[in-house]
């Protein structure tokens, strides 16, 4: 919620993930993120780069049509008149969006704990997906974001069986 357009560096491609967006009390408020982990610079793949793009024209066509009142707040993600979303709005659109589509519900934050998972079933090594992730411990990533499944367990247990082959 607090990536910012100059955090976002389309020629060098990639996307530097240094602010976040919390609610403290009635406010809103832009700060860094939370550990130093946290603060890191990722690839701007593919899909990301093109769906930032389409971000960034749209916004532009927003800004035309709220004309004077439109509040230029630098980030990426805004309301129609640009101020920051409101985290409960963002998930209360996204539980909406979840039934729409008669999938399981999840909150947003749970996205991340998917993430790691696939990260783990793509074979991304453990440190990486630490770093992708932004934790400050690995532990963290290991213990709390990494669900094991029977899928990967059946695949080591054949490889241990394959010793003995």
């Amino acid at each position: 919620m607090g990536l910012r357009w100059v955090d976002v560096d389309f020629d060098e491609g990639h996307v530097n993930i240094r602010r976040e967006l919390v609610r403290v009390g009635t406010e809103l408020h832009h700060g860094p993120v939370k550990t130093r982990a946290g603060n890191r610079s990722l690839p701007l793949l593919g899909v990301v780069r093109e769906t930032l793009e389409i971000q960034r024209g749209g916004q532009k066509i927003r800004e035309e049509e709220a004309g004077k009142n439109r509040v230029d707040t630098g980030l990426v993600f805004t309301t129609k008149s640009g101020r920051p979303i409101e985290p409960r709005n963002l998930a209360r659109s996204f539980a909406r969006i979840v039934a729409a589509n008669k999938l399981r519900s999840i909150r947003v934050h749970d996205l991340r704990h998917t993430a790691a998972s696939l990260l783990k079933k793509l074979g991304v090594a453990p440190r990486d997906a630490m770093e992708i992730l932004g934790h400050s411990r690995i532990s963290v990533t290991m213990e709390i974001y990494t669900y094991g499944d029977g899928e990967s367990r059946q695949d080591a247990l054949k490889k241990v069986n394959g010793l003995f082959e």
